[in-house]
């Protein structure tokens, strides 16, 4: 029923023996070993970028974990409502809570594939998906310093081939399981701790109950499934799993790595575009007269630094001009101290007598002859 499964999985085991057959020798215990543990690196290479994901996955998470406790707070009393929220908020950010089950999820079926298949590593057998009858024999005539890789300790209904029937002892069997039960769940704490070691840097995350619980499990339950549940599994099996968790510890290792320095260079893009745009200690605003924003921009000085003569130029230089807007005034401003130019003061015209007050004299008489 699971065909689909169990092909893949001994197609990518028979490879990987032929490979190092052709160096250590088809019947060598070390060839299966290497073939179990160079399956689990082709598995974990296919899901590198699913697993790239899942890290950010879990980051955005995190990050929007104080806005997530905020809504289970105001729709307490509101599922239907705190679940359309979730979901909204979830796609503004471009997470997705499934993302990071994805490389778990793949992991299990392999798990049960490659367990289905070294129970089918029996003697007298003619063929096992991908692996035919010579190399059937090969498999359960080989050993790891004593020990048969497809035996467990324990033999239940479900177990693989008794250790009596692959021709193994119980003391060499203990000597070489012990030591990788211990590993195999010491590499699990290590590596569990790791991941909450990651989720502690974000406090908001770590207060949610559910995240505590399945924390102590991670640390705790699993490491000790694994030491407790070795003796029922086959030895091949617990190479197959320490292989996995060194593979988990190098690749977190290198993708937390990389998000860091990803995100650090983030944040120093965008607090030097932030100094960019900010103005300098001691700078003054520039603003904008008579329409020049700058009077360097066409060489000229500001123009309330320029002298204006009689005519409306700078200086009698029209090149020392500043610009104007089409349609405005000459502005005869002379500068403080300045002469009247020809004996008139600036800005009278011509027709007020050329006295302070001249015009209003000449209304104050005609008002008189009136009267």
């Amino acid at each position: 029923m699971l065909n689909f499964i169990y092909y893949p999985v001994s197609f990518i085991m028979w490879v990987w023996h032929k490979a190092f057959g052709f160096v250590f020798g088809a019947d060598s215990g070390i060839s299966w070993v290497l073939a179990v543990i160079f399956l689990v690196f082709t598995l974990r290479a296919i899901l590198y970028k699913p697993f790239v994901g899942q890290v950010r996955s879990m980051r955005k998470m995190q990050e929007m974990a104080p806005e997530m406790q905020k809504l289970r707070k105001k729709y307490a009393n509101d599922k239907q409502k705190l679940a359309a929220e979730m979901q909204k908020l979830q796609s503004e950010n471009g997470a997705n809570p499934l993302g990071g089950c994805l490389p778990v999820l793949v992991q299990v079926p392999v798990f049960i594939g490659l367990f289905h298949v070294l129970r089918e590593f029996k003697p007298g057998k003619t063929e096992n998906y991908f692996f035919g009858a010579d190399e059937v024999r090969s498999f359960v005539d080989s050993d790891f310093f004593g020990a048969k890789l497809g035996a467990s300790v324990v033999n239940t209904q479900y177990s693989t081939t008794s250790l009596a029937e692959l021709g193994g002892n119980l003391t060499s069997q203990l000597i070489v399981m012990i030591p990788l039960m211990i590993i195999a769940g010491i590499f699990t704490h290590i590596t569990a701790r790791h991941s909450v070691a990651r989720q502690a840097a974000n406090p908001a995350a770590m207060a949610n109950s559910q995240t505590a619980i399945m924390n102590k499990l991670m640390l705790y339950v699993f490491p000790i499934g694994v030491v407790v549940g070795g003796p029922f599994l086959p030895l091949a099996i617990l190479f197959y799993w320490v292989s996995n968790n060194l593979w988990t510890l190098g690749q977190q290792y290198v993708v937390y790595k990389r998000i860091d320095a990803e995100e650090a260079e983030k944040k120093e893009k965008a607090s030097a575009q932030r100094n960019s745009l900010a103005p300098k200690p001691g700078q003054k605003p520039q603003r904008d007269v008579r329409g020049v924003t700058d009077g360097a921009t066409n060489g000229a000085a500001p123009a309330d630094e320029v002298e204006i003569d009689s005519n409306g130029s700078g200086d009698g230089d029209p090149s020392a001009a500043p610009a104007k807007k089409p349609g405005a005034k000459p502005v005869n401003k002379p500068k403080p101290g300045a002469k009247p130019v020809g004996g008139k003061p600036a800005n009278r015209p011509a027709g007020q007598g050329g006295r302070p007050g001249g015009g209003n004299r000449t209304q104050a008489r005609k008002g008189k002859k009136r009267r």
